[in-house]
């Protein structure tokens, strides 16, 4: 197991360690559902420093990241970041990304921390155009400050406007007294704040700069556990459960991020999937009944026939009822179909709704 540059630092706080990804993580500190509501209600700090940085230059880096992303990143501007994903050439998703455009013919393709090798021989195997590539993953660091209460918090630590930076745009400057670095309105909690990119060596100096600032606006430290239901209270997709190398982007909902207006891997394939509309598709759902979905569970027709299995569930700390997402035939994808969850030996009645299931 790998540690990131904190690891200490969480064991001090006395945080569960676990195992992810490779990586020593905190799953929890004071308990998932306290540390949901602090950052559905105020600020609170996630190390996610086990995901993967690539960095990607030199004249012909748009036309690698154009051939093997999904999205048009040709539409990016300096200083603005886009949700992508990594197709195969089998019809699923080798990963989902965050592309961000640092200056002109530099990106920075942040990648899911179980994928990094994965992902890193994948972009390798379709670089026959010559772009640079350096993995930045083992000497970066990636905090994720995240709650309505963030800009504020947080404004004392750095000259720029934080306010200013509108959701999916970031600003590379001063924070906590360190230089260049990436201060980004991005996070999958669904309810704002900024995602911090530094070198390992600083990320200490501004972990504790960061609850300096925002000890008065109630800031915690967050665990793994208190992300995954924050994220699926928003619907977004986790990566080897909602989404894998078996699950095509048109049926995960992800055909916003495939613009078939220019060539990348499979998207001919990609395109008719989307014409003539899936077989199946993902689909949130909330328990009609009291229980909690977890996933490997059977979805079930009125019939108790098995018809798909839950991919991501839980009792939502925000709403008190079990929500999840899982893959049905898409003749029971529309929003209002009733389905059933087999909890153990019960059958639950469900509802699929429209995500996300919490709307702020």
């Amino acid at each position: 197991m790998k540690d990131t540059a904190l690891s200490s630092t969480h064991v001090a706080l006395g945080a569960k360690m676990v195992p992810f990804a490779g990586y020593n993580m905190p799953v929890q500190y004071e308990g998932v559902n306290i540390e949901h509501q602090t950052v559905r209600d105020a600020v609170g700090v996630f190390d996610v420093s086990h995901m993967g940085e690539f960095l990607i230059e030199g004249p012909n880096a748009l036309a690698l990241i154009q051939k093997v992303s999904s999205n048009d990143a040709s539409k990016l501007e300096i200083g603005k970041a886009q949700y992508s994903c990594l197709p195969n050439d089998d019809g699923g998703i080798v990963d989902d990304l965050i592309i961000y455009k640092i200056k002109e013919d530099t990106y920075l393709l942040v990648v899911n921390a179980s994928n990094i090798e994965k992902d890193w021989n994948w972009i390798s195997s379709k670089n026959d155009v010559g772009a640079e590539m350096r993995d930045l993953s083992e000497a970066y660091s990636l905090l994720a400050i995240q709650g309505p209460k963030a800009v504020e918090a947080m404004q004392s630590l750095t000259s720029h406007d934080l306010s200013a930076i509108k959701f999916y745009n970031f600003e590379v400057g001063d924070f906590a007294g360190i230089e260049n670095v990436i201060i980004s309105a991005t996070g999958y909690t669904g309810s704002g704040g900024f995602e911090i990119y530094c070198k390992n060596s600083e990320v200490k100096q501004i972990w504790d700069s960061v609850f300096e600032a925002g000890a008065d606006f109630g800031i915690k430290p967050i665990g793994l556990a208190a992300r995954d239901t924050l994220r699926l209270e928003m619907g977004y997709c986790l990566y080897g459960n909602d989404i894998d190398d078996t699950t095509s982007p048109i049926e995960a909902g992800l055909g916003w991020v495939c613009k078939f207006n220019k060539d990348f891997t499979n998207s001919e394939a990609l395109k008719a999937e989307k014409e003539r509309s899936p077989e199946r598709k993902l689909v949130a759902f909330k328990l009609d009944e009291r229980g909690i979905p977890r996933h490997g569970y059977d979805i079930v027709d009125g019939n108790g026939n098995t018809i798909g299995n839950v991919t991501s569930g839980t009792m939502s700390p925000s709403l008190g009822i079990g929500i999840g997402m899982g893959y049905v035939p898409t003749v029971f994808s529309k929003v209002d179909s009733k389905i059933g969850i087999q909890v153990r030996k019960k059958r639950i009645p469900a509802t699929v709704v429209k995500p996300p299931f919490y709307k702020g």
